[in-house]
């Protein structure tokens, strides 16, 4: 088995708010894997006295134990009990109910010699690919498919799309997101390799289209983890100073999980 994991903040002078693991058993038996991608809060806050790199550290410190420990229990109730152990340690000092609560996406796998398991909830990507080769892409598209009008402002966001009906899911304090990811299963000789990537190295397909998943996955395991986030910080300096006033963040955190089953 092969494993890479590459994770770099946006802003060298900022944490970084992406979380990942690699975690494979005593037993030998399967592995798991987690990518989380820390929702950066206004500069008001989010009624919480911790930082999100805090709230990453913990779900995803809960999901790595968890997912190898209890190989049974289905992904969705690992991400529940997860978001239970993770409010609870923070509960008595903090607004859980602020909707920038500190929050993540979140792409899990298991594999086991049966089967590959897999949940992704909110805009990080996971990738399957086949022992011929085909790559299939496991997302949550929810965010993706709301129109830019419903995302104008961080406010309007909050107030009526951010883990609400037909707006988009994150895993913050309620544990019954849980049940609003998209998971499934895949039999294990199926799946030769899986990809994660949080948003910000998934920008290579889905801002600057320099390729399709194929192409991205296929960068990562020829060139590694580290070519693929190389390059896009090279494709976000150029389109800096192509428009200096795109919203939103120039560089973001970017995480790449790789493992060759």
């Amino acid at each position: 088995m092969r494993t890479e994991l590459v994770s770099e903040p946006g802003d060298p002078g900022r944490p970084n708010e992406d979380f990942a693991s690699v975690g494979l058993p005593a037993s030998g038996q399967g592995g798991s894997l987690v990518v989380l991608d820390g929702v950066t809060p206004p500069a008001d806050g989010g009624g919480c006295l911790h930082s999100v790199p805090w709230f990453t550290a913990r779900l995803g410190g809960a999901l790595s134990e968890l997912t190898v420990s209890l190989p049974d229990v289905p992904l969705a109730e690992l991400l529940s009990r997860a978001l239970v152990r993770t409010a609870g340690s923070h509960a008595a000092t903090c607004d859980l109910s602020h909707p920038r609560t500190p929050q993540a996406t979140v792409a899990l796998a298991r594999w086991s010699p049966a089967r590959v398991e897999y949940l992704v909830l909110s805009d990080s990507v996971l990738l399957a690919e086949s022992p011929d080769g085909t790559v299939t892409a496991l997302l949550d598209d929810r965010l993706a498919r709301l129109p830019r009008s419903a995302l104008a402002t961080d406010a309007q966001v909050d107030a009526t799309v951010r883990n609400r009906e037909g707006g988009f899911f994150t895993a913050a304090a309620d544990p019954s997101v849980a049940s609003r990811a998209v998971t499934g299963s895949l039999p294990r000789g199926e799946v030769r390799a899986l990809t994660a990537l949080t948003d910000g190295a998934a920008r290579w397909v889905e801002m600057f289209r320099e390729g399709d998943w194929a192409d991205c996955l296929a960068v990562v395991r020829k060139e590694g983890a580290r070519a693929l986030v190389d390059r896009v910080r090279t494709l976000e300096r150029a389109d800096a100073r192509r428009r200096p006033a795109r919203r939103g963040k120039t560089h973001d955190d970017a995480t790449v999980v790789h493992v060759e089953l």
